[in-house]
């Protein structure tokens, strides 16, 4: 198989699905209305509602979403062969993610920007609330735990992206005063943005920083480790045009730079695909593909933690409800490109199937080392960019990416502790919240040691709870489109689809924790396991009493039996 065979085919089908299936979507499903007064202008506050330009939406929603888990995923995943992957990738970006994120986005807006744990509240019940934020929790801590973890990993690996990782900061921050303080016109800052930023590059890769040992008495790993949770607690404070947005737009178009620089290299070099289609002869140790697949390829497919940043961040920043189409299926689209670049660079990237082989000998043995090896090789055989330079760009691609998700998870999780305080009654200010989050996610970093491997304690449970979030996020949009009298099963297909997969993945890895004697992990996945059984059975009831009921469509609200007439006829 050629590599441009399968970049012609995948590009297709996603474009396909953001100019077909999409706009199907915001006029038959969600109704995207351009009239409608989203959050972001009736609750505006100038911190974290603020109507945003939508492609500045778009890269905070696509770089958020993205990390490195679309690349990490499929790159783990071509172990069973590229064909499975780039089949769950492809479809599931068109008809899993690009749905699911655009409908969370949808829900949120239609709810005064509320996240998905506070609408389970008003759409499952206080039961199935309390349970959500449980798992919201959970996974919004493997997240920025392990982030910080990776990218400690690939600083110390690849010394030349720290000044282009630690630069791009102070290159955000310009562009936010461009756009909000200065008004200079968004093509021009863009340019300058990347041209900064590239320059970085370019200079890091001329002078990689590695840190003594100490370092003002730490390790390299534990200062790497602060810094990124202090530079979190920070940008998580700030005004999201201060930092979040500029600094997630300008990585959203490096990112699509540098997967344009890669599939320029496939176009170029076209190399053979030197993996199997369907490897017949996996390394001993590897679990099944069926259910291990869909968990392992989140991000790139379907991903619960999408729904989380379209209704924490994004539903607060939206201009227009028409907006959300662009912001949200399109934002899948991107970090489905991404998933298949991986896809191509993990199998298309290595000159023999024994060279492939070596580095696959055993799961989980690929991953970004794999996307940005093989990258650099493909990039430079297509265009003739060195080696090092090729490996810099990618390294500092999946980096960046990696941190944005990072300070977007401590600024979510933020809203998670705070919304839990309304729940038991107690106001917490964002800055105590922030200092909660801060202290556990620290705790879970270096509960293995100074090295800060302890951020990948919980992370095997990350697929599977990513996942079941997925399914309980299409569950409560799949109640709102029942009280508003829609066709749901453009939700509820998917909606079965992962959650039988997620629980099934999540029994597999009982087994597995048990037999290893992981007791921790053990004991997460039953309370996992038992919260999203349970979530699942309130969502049933609620979608049950959504279709028998009677709901005013425009408000959701229950409609009194004796003005059931009235509600009917305004539907």
């Amino acid at each position: 198989m050629n590599s441009l065979v399968l970049m012609l085919v995948g590009l297709a089908m996603m474009l396909a699905g953001y100019f077909l299936y999409s706009k199907y979507l915001g006029r038959r499903v969600y109704r995207l209305a351009a009239g409608f007064r989203t959050p972001a202008h009736e609750l505006s506050d100038g911190v974290d509602y603020v109507p945003t330009n939508k492609f500045v939406l778009w890269g905070h929603h696509f770089t958020s979403v993205a990390g490195a888990a679309p690349i990490v995923g499929p790159a783990v995943a071509v172990i069973w062969g590229w064909l499975p992957a780039f089949l769950w990738v492809t479809l599931g970006t068109v008809f899993f993610a690009g749905m699911h994120d655009m409908g969370a986005l949808w829900a949120s807006v239609r709810n005064r920007g509320q996240s998905m744990g506070m609408l389970s509240g008003r759409y499952i019940g206080a039961r199935g609330r309390n349970l959500f934020l449980v798992v919201i929790f959970l996974l919004l801590l493997m997240v920025v735990a392990a982030f910080a973890t990776v990218i400690k990993n690939l600083l110390i690996s690849t010394p030349s992206s720290v000044i282009p990782v630690w630069g791009a900061i102070v290159v955000a921050a310009v562009i936010g005063q461009m756009i909000y303080r200065w008004k200079i016109n968004l093509l021009v800052t863009t340019v300058i943005g990347v041209v900064a930023l590239y320059t970085l590059i370019v200079v890091g890769d001329r002078f990689p920083v590695v840190l003594p040992d100490p370092v003002l008495g730490m390790s390299p790993a534990t200062f790497w480790i602060v810094a990124l949770f202090v530079y979190a607690g920070i940008a998580s404070l700030l005004p999201v045009w201060v930092l979040l947005q500029p600094r997630d737009y300008i990585n959203g178009v490096q990112l699509f730079i540098g997967l344009g620089i890669l599939y320029l290299s496939v176009l170029f070099a076209s190399p053979a695909v030197v993996a199997p289609a369907i490897n017949q002869d996996v390394p001993e140790g590897t679990p099944s593909l069926v259910p291990l697949l869909f968990v392992t390829i989140a991000c790139g497919a379907i991903s619960g933690f999408h729904g989380m940043v379209a209704s924490g961040t994004s539903a607060k920043q939206l201009d227009s409800e028409t907006d959300g189409r662009f912001v949200g299926y399109f934002g899948a689209v991107g970090e489905g490109m991404l998933a298949l670049g991986a896809i191509i660079a993990a199998t298309a990237g290595y000159r023999t199937l024994a060279d492939w082989e070596a580095v696959y000998s055993a799961f989980n043995e690929g991953g970004v080392s794999a996307f940005v090896s093989g990258g650099a090789s493909i990039v430079n055989a297509g265009l003739g960019i060195p080696a090092s330079l090729s490996a810099t760009i990618l390294a500092t691609m999946a980096v960046l990416f990696a941190a944005t998700t990072m300070d977007t998870g401590v600024r979510l999780q933020r809203f998670v502790v705070q919304e839990a305080g309304e729940v038991l009654g107690v106001r917490v200010p964002k800055g105590w919240a922030t200092v909660i989050v801060l202290v556990v996610a620290v705790g879970l970093t270096f509960s293995a040691g100074g090295d800060g491997s302890g951020g990948l304690l919980i992370w095997p449970l990350f697929g599977t709870t990513n996942q079941l979030l997925a399914s309980l996020t299409l569950a409560i949009v799949a109640v709102v489109l029942l009280r508003k009298k829609r066709n749901p099963l453009p939700v509820l297909v998917p909606l079965v689809f992962v959650l039988v997969m997620s629980i099934y993945a999540l029994v597999v890895q009982l087994g597995t924790f048990w037999a290893d004697r992981s007791w921790l992990l053990l004991g997460l996945d039953v309370v996992i396991l038992v919260a999203s059984l349970w979530v699942a059975l309130e969502s049933a009831i609620a979608m049950r009493a959504a279709r028998r009921g009677d709901f005013d469509p425009e408000t959701d609200e229950p409609v009194l039996a004796s003005s059931a007439g009235g509600g009917d006829e305004r539907a």
